[in-house]
């Protein structure tokens, strides 16, 4: 088991490398479509160019519900009884949808044909939503855990009333507490920017089953900005260690 949650992690940074081209082809694709309708042949590139990667990123999560599943057994472990929840109903879900998109995968290349399409690939939207869901919840849990304890440090309290007493004016066209609360939550933000980043990646993956689901209708401009963003945070953490939230 080990050897193959090994073997199946050294797919993550051509995943997201193939995660990245793809939503970039749809965002090139759409504001192509929209500014002019004299490039079809480059259009019909791009769209070729995207479906190859989704179908090679299919190729590449053929491992990751064990990944999954091995995930949720070790956050089972966690003290902290949110994250312990948080966590391992998102690894849960997440290895539901990979399990969705691994019968997907073999219906395209004909391993399995009396299957509904539509009802899988709705199925796969759902686990991806529930699972960014719990991995949002535990993004807002650290944000909180990380504003309550830099609240309570004497420094900061003298920084939040300097900046306070230096900004007069925004009293006029701000409340006060509120000025104070985003000023707290901006520091605690730029202090851990491993949350930062796991909150705006998550934020920017939501859009995605949004609009599939048709809960919060966009249009693929959005949804390949968002996708595209989401993937170069994800490169950037996987080279970056220190940047990727834990656990």
């Amino acid at each position: 088991m080990d050897a193959v949650v090994k073997f199946t992690n050294q797919s993550q940074g051509r995943d997201r490398v193939f995660r990245a081209t793809q939503y970039a082809c749809a965002l090139s694709i759409y504001l192509l479509q929209k500014k002019s309708s004299e490039r079809k042949d480059l259009v019909a590139k791009l769209k070729s160019l995207e479906a190859t990667m989704s179908a090679g990123r299919k190729l590449f999560r053929l491992g990751n519900t064990l990944n999954s599943i091995e995930a949720a057994k070790r956050t089972m472990q966690l003290s902290d009884p949110v994250l312990c929840l948080c966590l391992t109903v998102a690894n849960i879900n997440r290895a539901l949808y990979f399990i969705c998109d691994n019968v997907l995968w073999a219906r395209s290349v004909g391993l399995i044909r009396d299957i509904d399409k539509e009802h899988w690939s709705l199925n796969a939207s759902r686990c991806y939503f529930f699972s960014l869901v719990m991995n949002l919840s535990r993004d807002v849990y650290e944000i909180i855990q990380l504003m309550v304890q830099k609240a309570r440090k004497g420094h900061f309290r003298q920084k939040m009333d300097q900046h306070l007493s230096e900004n007069p004016e925004v009293a006029e066209v701000v409340i006060p507490q509120l000025d104070a609360f985003l000023f707290l939550l901006l520091e605690s933000l730029k202090s851990h920017p491993a949350v930062a980043l796991d909150t705006l990646k998550n934020t920017c993956d939501l859009f995605i089953p949004l609009d599939r689901l048709g809960i919060y209708k966009s249009n693929a401009g959005v949804v390949g900005f968002c996708g595209l963003i989401s993937s170069l945070i994800g490169i950037v953490t996987l080279a970056q260690p220190k940047l990727k939230i834990k656990p």
